[in-house]
């Protein structure tokens, strides 16, 4: 008996950030010969991976170089500068792939939220971030740190922020971060940060990795206030805790420089009339307590969130048949990464959810539930589309 080889899909992928890129991978693996297109509003691929991991962290950003693999090697297209939901409709992408995944991640920096957060001086961390790594959209035309600054969370970001504040310009340089973002922030000129966060030292967000690499930081003095008692939840809490005070204690006893730890407090204003003076703040466990930090400038490491004027929003795709455990929206239509679940997860954890996904549609295939047929890329009739020589962009 003859077996029907059953045809492979169409797929589109929409953004090209480790969430995109390892799903690529995943479905790669399962059809050799699938037309497989993701598509980026950047003109460049690879999105968190490319703007928003820092510099000096040359390891991580590394996972870049197997993803080439994917464009140079493995037959999957790029193409840059075509925003879905403007450029190219979504239903337009849907009539002509058989597969649409919506992979574009969440990058708006969430608001602190409080009277006060959109002063000038009042940073999202993702921003400057972003501006660091040479992201388009970002500029640093009327950016000002200062020489004292209060850092809001105390999250991986938040100790990258620190790491990076207090980098010489010599060394932002060899890292190939633009002599203008290098004179806006004025690394030099740095003399305080205060990094605030509303957990408890233990329950802190931070990696311990993350904070030792701060002992590499030359002519800095580290101040661990508000540690309390408890180590935070068992004996990695005990651990993280034991780490800052560590860190404080080890550090020289002066220095042109120092960084001051705060845990256990809840923004309440940031205070200025026409740029920030200061960052008032409440206690976490007692309301009568009160801290106030007199500071040039705010950075706001809190976390992201989708940004209202996307053109792609999930909830407008989403129904009662949805299942976004396994990364389904309606037929044909999924999400993957951050715009599936959320802002959270390393790029280790991209992986892993890009992997349940592309099982998710390597069985609606494979079960004839999703039938493939449709044209991909040749059905775009009305779009023109022109090649670099490793990737594609629009015209």
């Amino acid at each position: 008996m003859t077996e029907i080889k059953t045809p492979s899909p169409t797929i589109a992928i929409v953004g090209s950030g480790p969430s995109g890129c390892y799903l690529a991978q995943s479905l790669r693996k399962r059809w050799k010969e699938a037309e497989i297109v993701i598509f980026d509003r950047l003109p460049v691929p690879y999105g968190l991976v490319r703007f928003g991991v820092a510099p000096d962290h040359l390891g991580t950003k590394a996972v870049a170089r197997q993803f080439d693999r994917l464009f140079e090697r493995e037959g999957v297209r790029f193409i840059g500068r075509t925003e879905i939901g403007s450029s190219i409709m979504l239903d337009e992408l849907r009539d002509c792939f058989d597969v649409v995944v919506l992979a574009s991640g969440l990058h708006g920096d969430r608001a602190l939220g409080v009277p006060g957060d959109r002063l000038p001086g009042v940073y999202g961390a993702g921003r400057v971030t972003r501006l660091i790594n040479g992201h388009p959209d970002e500029h640093a035309d009327g950016l000002r740190i200062g020489e004292r600054i209060a850092i809001v969370g105390n999250g991986n970001v938040a100790i990258d922020l620190v790491r990076l504040l207090l980098t010489p310009a010599e060394r932002l340089r060899e890292l190939n971060v633009a002599e203008e973002v290098v004179r806006a922030l004025e690394p030099a000129s740095v003399k305080r940060i205060d990094i605030v966060g509303r957990s408890a030292a233990g329950q802190a967000k931070f990696d311990l990795a993350m904070l030792r690499e701060l002992t590499k930081l030359p002519d800095v003095r580290f101040v661990a206030e508000d540690l309390g008692d408890e180590g935070g939840a068992g004996e990695y809490g005990a651990d993280k805790r034991e780490a800052v005070a560590e860190l404080a204690r080890t550090s020289p006893a002066r220095a042109d420089r120092s960084v001051h730890f705060h845990f256990g407090w809840t923004p309440e204003r940031v205070n200025g009339k026409d740029a920030v003076q200061s960052i008032a703040f409440r206690s976490t466990a007692d309301t009568d307590a009160s801290l106030l930090l007199d500071v040039e400038g705010v950075l706001t490491a809190i976390g992201f969130e989708e940004l209202t004027a996307s053109p792609i929003q999930r909830d407008h795709h989403e129904s009662l048949e949805s299942d976004l455990d396994r990364g389904y929206l309606s037929p044909g239509l999924y999400c993957a990464g951050w715009l599936r679940r959320g802002p959270r997860g390393t790029i280790p954890e991209n992986r892993a959810d890009s992997k349940m996904v592309a099982d998710a549609i390597i069985e609606a295939v494979d079960t004839a539930r999703l039938v493939a047929g449709k044209p991909g890329l040749t059905g775009l009739k009305a779009h023109t589309f022109s090649s670099t020589p490793h990737t594609e962009e629009s015209a």
